[in-house]
């Protein structure tokens, strides 16, 4: 299981490709073979999700309801905007303008290490995201998500 971390910025050429970032390459698995599935994020910015790992969040995806209305617009608004892409011969990705539009990305692009998937951002949208977090909601978010649950003295 590839583990992603770090924050790394790159230029995105004219053409809409960016330097994919070495430490995260070498984290890949050979069984992405340099290929991803890219997505929206559920905030402005972007999924890159290793073919490999891509697999995982389809096989979750299978077990939606497609009769459900909740089902079939979860997998619709996640699915219709799911292309792939993979690394080229100078390790660059091609973002597909539709998706960089919707994340606003625009000349830059930071890619953070998210463990099994990458987040890709503008710099200026991270930077909003960012600031509007107040001060010490960090800590009581993670201590909420990651903290042991309170242990009980059975009185």
């Amino acid at each position: 299981m590839p583990s992603f971390k770090g924050q790394y910025e790159h230029s995105i050429d004219a053409k809409g490709r960016v330097a994919f970032p070495a430490k995260l390459r070498k984290s890949l698995s050979p069984a992405a073979q340099e290929r991803f599935t890219i997505v929206r994020g559920q905030e402005p910015c972007l999924y890159l999700y290793p073919e490999d790992e891509w697999s995982n969040v389809e096989e979750k995806l299978s077990r939606i309801n497609n009769f459900t209305k909740k089902g079939r617009l979860a997998k619709r608004n996640f699915l219709r905007y799911a292309e792939d892409v993979s690394l080229d011969k100078q390790n660059r990705i091609a973002l597909p303008s539709d998706l960089t539009e919707y994340a606003e990305i625009n000349g830059k692009a930071v890619f953070l290490g998210m463990g099994e998937y990458i987040e890709v951002w503008d710099p200026e949208k991270l930077a909003e995201v960012d600031e509007a977090m107040d001060d010490g909601a960090f800590e009581e978010i993670f201590e909420q998500v990651m903290g042991d649950e309170p242990e009980t003295d059975g009185a």
